[in-house]
């Protein structure tokens, strides 16, 4: 456990190493905003979608595997540096492609494919790193300022990919990627990062292979990151998949006007920016997972209130609602495997959370994307939100849900305010 005393530089550190994430989460944004919306005004096809979150979710899930061990053997600034340059190259590659004349479907395809192995790394070593650079007190806060940084870039990445996508065109978006991600990694080389010391690690292969084999076993025989992770999945099948249709919902619900798709997403970006303010400002409830548990039934009860949406602004009003809860399902879930979990298995743990993470995106696409050219999505969202509530029920029921939620449990002293050494206001 480390404390501001520990680390006296530590906001400044902080400071530099959100504000570079900002700038190539910005750039990255576009791009997904820009090709999402591409394929959805050009193919009005569900299973088009899902096959664009398929390729854009799996690698990462494949790659997660291997990047949760290198962030526990490598630097981790180092691979978020070269994950970040590998994306922008892949990026510009693609617009250049398609300057010239290339615009076939599985060019885009490609490029997902390429960034979503990037995240298979990057993903586990931000995870791991920022617990470096953070004091163990600080990390809610922190977290919870991290994603309200987040949601305010979903709230300005809409509008300036809509901007750019109308005016311009989607080359255009693709190269001010390119400029982030730059930005991003030279700010990133301005903060100094402990090397993680590790007396248990053995070099080579068969190292290798030991960290890979002892990650498996620490998540598959430790139940309270077995019952987190697998909230987590769960979460992301039965909300995340089904609002990956939302925009193919409001082109043939509401119209194929670009403000309407850009009208959704900022609602949502509103949302959760809110959400994040209030999780920085509040720090939530002392037990992460209660808070996780409260949530995660209010998700359901909000997607089947969306699926019942007829008018457009009534939809847009869920949509902002839901999206002021992520922030209070993902930061205290990330915290509280912060806390718990030991540095030097961290990467591991954040690799298995890109794991579920990009499988279980692709999973409930290849249900749901197929689903949606047969039935309404409003339907398809209806019968997630139930489905999502009955897992609710099963999971406080159970004694592994029991048990996680008085594991998540934390002193009292564990949680201060990130600008003074004074106890934090608690719910």
């Amino acid at each position: 456990m480390t404390t501001s005393t520990d680390r006296p530089r530590w906001r400044r550190d902080v400071s530099v190493f959100l504000t570079g994430q900002t700038f190539s989460l910005l750039g990255s944004m576009l791009v997904q905003y820009a090709i999402l919306w591409h394929l959805a005004l050009e193919t009005r096809s569900g299973a088009v979608m899902a096959v664009y979150a398929a390729v854009g979710f799996l690698p990462q899930a494949v790659v997660s595997v291997f990047g949760g061990v290198w962030a526990d053997r490598l630097d981790r600034r180092a691979l978020i540096i070269g994950a970040d340059a590998t994306i922008a190259a892949t990026t510009l590659g693609l617009a250049l492609l398609l300057l010239s004349g290339y615009d076939d479907l599985w060019l885009l395809y490609v490029a997902a494919a390429i960034r979503s192995a990037g995240a298979g790394i990057q993903t586990p070593a931000v995870g791991a790193l920022l617990p470096q650079i953070v004091p163990t007190d600080k990390l809610m806060r922190v977290n919870g300022i991290n994603a309200t940084i987040q949601s305010a870039m979903m709230l300005v990445a809409p509008a300036l990919a809509a901007g750019l996508y109308a005016w311009a065109s989607i080359e255009a978006i693709f190269f001010v990627d390119v400029v982030t991600a730059l930005m991003g990694i030279g700010l990133l080389l301005l903060v100094p990062v402990p090397r993680l010391v590790r007396p248990d690690q053995v070099a080579g292969v068969r190292g290798y292979l030991a960290d890979l084999v002892g990650g498996v076993r620490y998540v598959a025989t430790t139940p309270f990151v077995r019952w987190v992770l697998a909230m987590w999945g769960i979460v992301f099948v039965l909300i995340v998949a089904p609002s990956f249709l939302t925009p193919l919902m409001v082109v043939r619900t509401f119209g194929e006007e670009v403000w309407k798709l850009t009208a959704n997403e900022l609602a949502f970006s509103i949302g959760m920016t809110l959400g994040g303010v209030v999780v920085a400002w509040w720090g939530g409830l002392r037990n992460r997972v209660h808070t996780v548990v409260l949530t995660t039934a209010l998700f359901a009860v909000l997607n089947v209130g969306l699926g019942l949406s007829t008018n457009m602004w009534v939809f847009f009003g869920f949509m902002f609602l839901i999206g002021l809860g992520v922030p209070f399902f993902s930061t205290p879930t990330m915290t509280v495997l912060q806390e718990k979990v030991e540095p030097e298995r961290q990467g591991r743990v954040f690799g298995f959370v890109g794991i579920v993470m990009a499988v279980a995106m692709p999973l409930g696409m290849a249900v749901f994307g197929p689903l949606a050219d047969r039935f309404t999505i409003q339907s398809l969202l209806v019968a997630a939100g139930v489905a999502l509530m009955l897992v609710v029920v099963a999971g406080v029921a159970l004694p592994s849900g029991r048990r996680a939620m008085a594991e998540a449990a934390v002193p009292e002293s564990a949680d201060v305010s990130p600008l003074t050494d004074e106890p934090a206001r608690q719910g």
